[in-house]
């Protein structure tokens, strides 16, 4: 029959007006046909069901928990019992004096790669175990960084440069050294993070101590294991809280070698006297638990009283075992940020770069961009969005700024209005607030509470508002555009402080360039990660604004190397805050024409002398320097000029000696 043919093909569209009574007929036994066989699958189906018991069962629940059963090692064992290792022999390293062939190329910080004179090269038995040429620090250093601009990722290059340290230490940092603004986010902030991510699934060989709290009772040994003799500086994570990526158990070891390879490289520390360390509590991450390959202890943290207890222990083998060595911690998560800093400051020579070194290097920021914003002292006022350890470890070095002119510290203390998820941060809000939050909690909001930043900014019409919430684009632009009015309401001239501190990238409160639209040009800016200037056309030119990086490294550097020369015994709030003090002043006048307020990332080496030489001199001041009395009478005789010479003369520079062929 006719009708009874249908072409897919026909460009005739058929409608319910255009329908045939044939084809309406059909259609209608074709739609009962079809619903007597959906009722015949569904009939079907339930008897399958009723025959096979397990069709109601979660499968993929189940496989999941098995294969988490067999990640689980330390199921059904006592986690409260430690036994201590006992090592029967002593490891004996050949010296470097003694060492010759392979010995020589396979120990890094030995290896000088073709730099090696014919002399070296006879005398260390190394002919024909390198090619037969010799080339210059410019060359190697050229080779390295066409490698390192051929690979793809963030990832690939940090790799690179990682097998580079591990073969070459001197060649690695003079590459890093002189090519610091390229490289520095590959070794630091913000690839360390996505390392820190992938750290068990990258790992190839080991480059810090991991020490277990199942070996709690053993910590001096593994100290000891360290081969590199009398460590001046360590980095101490326990993986807690890294950067804004949360929790990532062992695999926040990468922050403790990113950070040390910055002190070397931004400061002259020798590589050879740095020692990043890892605390493995566990972790409270499930990706981590549930991940084949996690390298960490496969276990949830401890209570704070077992970790209080861990800690303690740490840090009572550290000064028995390096007692000249400073401890920095690094990204422990904020209640424990607070009390370890407060608990170990006076007793240790120790500080912590989130809460001290962010505050520090922020309060050298904000003291330049006071000069430039054309708001006067006494009506600066500060939003800050982010009340944890950098929030209020900020916060607090700023309210140090304003005692020292003059202001009371409650009187300081009003200049400050923080935000955290739940609102303003105030007494009456009807949340338990944290321990560290109650200095800054605001009592005068007559009741009302302040649920939204726009809300906070309308309410306080800030001067400044600084960042560390480490979520990406908090800084909306209606809360940019506010805070401009409400620095535009003060008078003609005046310009906001904006500040989106957070790291990585993919964390940063706003980007430069929406900071810079959104404010018409005028905002002194300054980020945690590094953003590339912004051009604007203005009529037949252009207007090139410039960035700022309030990044960590132009301060914990110096402060460490400061500490370290001066051998003090602690390590104070006046050391801190000098170092805000120092970096503030050690712009040049390119520097300061631009409108900059941190000196170019090309002399962070210039700034952390300057940093070091104050942190040492406050040292002295505050009777926490060890060094002989005549050594101090010395300087205090010449001054500046002979602190800084020292200073430059106990410097790592690799390859300084060695002459351009």
């Amino acid at each position: 029959m006719a009708f009874s043919t249908y072409s897919t093909a026909s460009s005739d569209i058929s409608t319910p007006r255009s329908a045939s009574p044939s084809a309406s007929i059909v259609s209608a036994r074709s739609s009962h046909s079809s619903v007597s066989s959906k009722r015949l699958s569904l009939s079907l189906q339930r008897r399958q069901s009723a025959l096979n018991p397990m069709s109601s069962v979660d499968i993929a629940a189940i496989e999941e928990q098995m294969k988490m059963a067999a990640l689980d090692g330390l199921r059904g064992y006592a986690q409260n019992h430690y036994g201590e290792i006992q090592q029967y022999r002593s490891t004996d390293y050949v010296p470097q004096s003694a060492a010759c062939g392979y010995q020589v190329l396979r120990e890094p910080l030995w290896n000088k790669g073709l730099s090696f004179t014919p002399d070296e090269r006879v005398s260390k038995n190394l002919t024909g175990l390198i090619p037969h040429a010799m080339e210059s620090v410019e060359t190697q250093v050229a080779r390295c960084m066409r490698v390192i601009n051929t690979r793809q990722t963030n990832i690939d290059k940090y790799l690179y440069l990682s097998s580079l340290k591990d073969q070459n230490v001197d060649l690695f940092y003079r590459v890093l050294i002189d090519n610091v603004r390229e490289l520095m986010p590959l070794v630091y902030t913000p690839t360390i993070g996505d390392v820190c991510l992938q750290y068990s699934t990258l790992y190839t060989r080991p480059e810090a101590l991991y020490i277990s709290i199942k070996q709690r009772r053993s910590i001096r040994t593994i100290l000891r294991n360290w081969p590199y003799p009398d460590p001046e500086i360590c980095v101490v994570t326990d993986g807690s809280r890294i950067l804004g990526l949360g929790d990532l158990g062992v695999n926040g070891v990468g922050i403790s070698i990113g950070k040390l390879a910055l002190y070397t490289g931004a400061a002259g520390i020798h590589p050879g006297k740095t020692l990043p360390i890892v605390l493995d509590c566990g972790t409270n991450n499930e990706s981590n638990l549930k991940d084949p390959f996690y390298l960490g202890l496969r276990a949830r943290r401890p209570s704070p009283a077992v970790a209080q207890e861990f800690m303690d222990e740490f840090m009572e083998a550290v000064a028995d075992v390096y007692p000249n060595m400073v401890v920095q911690f690094e990204d422990f998560e904020t209640e424990k940020a607070f009390a370890y800093l407060a608990r170990y400051r006076n007793k240790y020579k120790c500080f912590n770069d989130d809460i001290q070194g962010t505050g520090a290097v922020v309060l050298a920021g904000y003291i330049g961009a006071v000069n430039l914003s054309g708001v006067p002292l006494e009506e600066q006022r500060l939003v800050f969005m982010g009340a944890g350890s950098a929030g209020v470890g900020v916060a607090k070095q700023m309210v140090e700024y304003y005692t020292r002119r003059g202001l009371s510290e409650q009187a300081a203390k009003e200049k400050f209005w923080l935000v955290d998820t739940k609102g303003l941060v105030t007494t009456d809000r009807g949340d338990k607030l944290a321990e560290h939050k109650k200095y800054f909690a605001r009592s005068d909001n007559n009741g009302h509470q302040f649920r939204t930043l726009e809300e906070v900014i309308e309410y306080v019409r800030p001067s400044a508002l600084v960042g560390l919430t480490a979520t990406f684009g908090v800084f909306t632009e209606s809360v940019v555009r506010a805070l401009k009015a409400s620095v535009d309401a003060g008078g003609s001239g005046r310009r906001p402080i904006l500040f989106p501190l957070s790291n990585p990238l993919t964390k940063a409160e706003c980007t430069f360039e929406q900071a810079v639209q959104w404010t018409d040009g005028t905002v002194i800016f300054a980020s945690g990660s590094p953003f590339s200037p912004f051009a604007v056309k203005a009529g037949d030119h252009a207007v090139t604004y410039w960035p700022n990086q309030g990044n960590n490294v132009y301060v914990f550097p110096g402060i460490g190397l400061g500490a370290i020369l001066a051998k003090v015994s602690k390590i104070t709030d006046e050391m801190v805050y000098i170092a805000a003090a120092s970096l503030a002043e050690s712009l040049n006048a390119e520097e300061i024409h631009k409108g900059l307020i941190y000196p170019h990332i090309e002399r962070v080496r210039d700034a952390s002398v300057v940093v070091a030489r104050e942190v040492m001199k406050a040292a002295r001041r505050e009777g926490v320097s060890t060094l002989p009395e005549e050594q101090w009478i010395e300087w205090e005789e010449w001054g500046d000029v002979a602190l800084t010479k020292y200073i430059k003369g106990k410097i790592y520079d690799p390859f300084k000696e060695k002459c351009s062929l």
